[in-house]
């Protein structure tokens, strides 16, 4: 699997033999669901190109933006899930188009102990993980909205390697936990700063912002 050639910086060629064997590629188009609420998870992906979004549900029942899943990166989550046999507690959306390599169940103890990268993969996720919920908590506690708004475009840009957004004021809302009223708001305020040029659903990010 030509497809793999990402990995060989992170697992060793045995490793990534096995994973050409027992894993599954999968395609997904902007929007597609990958995982959802309350439903088993069989495989462990692994995102080989493309962004995913995991969500979770709160108390209430409103939706809130876990963190993002890029080129080499994998859930948590949908790993635990996988070795207990537990429905799963977060959706995953493809942000784009996303190519993925579905690890299936029965490898993830396996491999364990029988590959040094991949122990070191999985501890390493948890680790990259529980740090963005920290950061998340952190974000929600102590940051002022348009501190967070700002802070969400700029990881936007990151991701996509491109300074013009493209994402609904519903989207950004819902995915603040705010409402599209208070986004527009700040957007507007944002654009009359000459921090971001506003268009229909997109949003280029100026040099200061």
């Amino acid at each position: 699997m030509s497809n793999l050639d990402s990995l060989s910086t992170v697992f060793e060629p045995e490793l990534i033999q096995e994973m050409a064997t027992s894993g599954t590629l999968q395609y997904f188009k902007e929007g597609d669901l990958i995982m959802d609420y309350g439903k088993y998870i069989r495989m462990m992906p692994i995102v080989l190109k493309g962004t995913v979004k995991v969500y979770k549900l709160d108390d209430n029942g409103n939706e809130i933006l876990l963190y993002y899943l890029s080129d080499n990166e994998s859930c948590s989550m949908a790993y635990s899930c996988c070795l207990e046999a537990r429905k799963s507690e977060v959706k995953a959306i493809a942000e784009d188009d996303v190519e993925l390599l579905a690890i299936p169940h029965n490898k993830l103890d396996e491999w364990l102990c029988k590959f040094p990268s991949w122990k070191n993969y999985v501890m390493r996720s948890f680790n990259e993980r529980f740090i963005e919920l920290l950061k998340s908590i952190e974000s929600i506690a102590f940051h002022k909205l348009d501190e967070r708004l700002i802070a969400y475009l700029k990881e936007k840009q990151r991701l996509s390697g491109s300074s013009v957004i493209k994402a609904s004021h519903s989207t950004i809302a819902d995915e603040l936990a705010t409402s599209r009223v208070v986004i527009s708001r700040l957007l507007k305020q944002l654009e009359n700063e000459k921090k971001i040029i506003l268009y229909r659903n997109e949003i280029k990010l100026m040099n200061g912002l």
